[in-house]
């Protein structure tokens, strides 16, 4: 399915809209159990549906439509969306002034086990502050986290063990913890 991915997202560079379209209608349902894992118990108002729908249009129908080359790429930016969605709408949240809601998001073994919209752009600014430092680390945690990929699927997707995401990965939260403070 990897490869018949890749091609779907080549034609579509190949200014066959319709391929981008396919992509997404066959990737639909797992980009949905993502969001849907990302919202769990967290702000109503964003739904998974929402979510994956608004990363769809930011891909698809912004000012630049994003080239996609591979579904790793694909996957690397709709994380990416997915975390500038739930930023924004955190920061909705906050610039209320009837209370803002607590948004539940969980990162993997708990950088935090409930979020609040303070918390959310404290990770945010992290995020960041790690890129700007380390890309690549900072796409790790954008698809451990946002995208919800596996120790297994992450190895896959970069080309490297599963031991040595599962240990960058590790080292990775720690460097969030300080940067969040």
């Amino acid at each position: 399915m990897s490869d018949e991915i890749t091609a779907l997202l080549q034609q579509a560079d190949g200014a066959d809209p319709q391929a981008l379209s396919q992509v997404f209608a066959r990737l639909y349902d797992e980009l949905r159990a993502l969001a849907r894992a990302r919202l769990q118990g967290g702000e109503q108002t964003l739904t998974p549906t929402a979510l994956v729908n608004e990363t769809w249009l930011r891909l698809c129908n912004g000012e630049q439509p994003v080239t996609l080359e591979s579904r790793r790429h694909f996957f690397a930016s709709a994380a990416q969306a997915m975390r500038w969605i739930v930023v924004d709408h955190a920061r909705r949240h906050l610039a209320e002034r009837r209370g803002g809601a607590i948004v539940k998001l969980e990162l993997d073994e708990g950088i935090a086990g409930e979020m609040r919209s303070e918390e959310l752009l404290s990770l945010d600014g992290a995020l960041d502050a790690l890129g700007k430092l380390d890309p690549a680390r900072r796409q790790l945690v954008e698809l451990r986290y946002f995208a919800g990929l596996e120790f297994e699927e992450l190895a896959e997707l970069t080309g490297r063990s599963s031991r040595t995401i599962k240990r960058e990965w590790a080292s990775t939260r720690a460097v969030l913890y300080s940067l969040m403070e």
